[in-house]
């Protein structure tokens, strides 16, 4: 290709770039903006009482059973007293990041047992609400 025709090309590039990118612009300047479906959300009206009445059975047995899994004993799978057996066994095989591993997940987990214990506290406040007021249906 000579010197001229790769000139001439280039130009035509060039200006066919200048063009879309200008028409692109001012396109996008008169346009209005979609309305996103997200911005038409409205603030909620209640706190969810009912909703909450009606799952706190559920919730209930799903706290107990988390929690009598994570007191349970070292046959246990996810129990805290399982946990701090593979620490102290990668503690006396000398593995000591394992056992740094393992000892941070023990700490969640003793901690986890905690939150949970208040959470068991809180939903038997809940539970007493919702039976002394209809299970919530006034509050809607």
């Amino acid at each position: 290709m000579d010197v001229r025709r790769r000139r001439t090309l280039l130009a035509g590039l060039a200006t066919a770039v200048l063009l879309v990118s200008g028409t692109g612009a001012a396109a996008a300047e008169t346009s209005p903006a979609p309305a996103s479906a997200h911005t038409a959300e409205a603030a909620p009206k209640g706190d969810g009482a009912k909703a909450l009445c009606k799952r706190v059975p559920k919730i209930d047995r799903r706290i107990d059973r988390a929690l009598k899994r994570l007191e349970g004993g070292a046959g246990v799978k996810g129990s805290v007293a399982r946990l701090q057996q593979r620490v102290d066994n990668a503690k006396k095989a000398g593995h000591e990041e394992i056992a740094t591993y393992l000892q941070d997940r023990l700490t969640f987990r003793k901690s986890l047992v905690t939150t949970l214990q208040q959470r068991q506290k809180d939903l038997a406040g809940v539970k007493t609400w919702c039976a002394d007021n209809d299970n919530g249906k006034a509050a809607s």
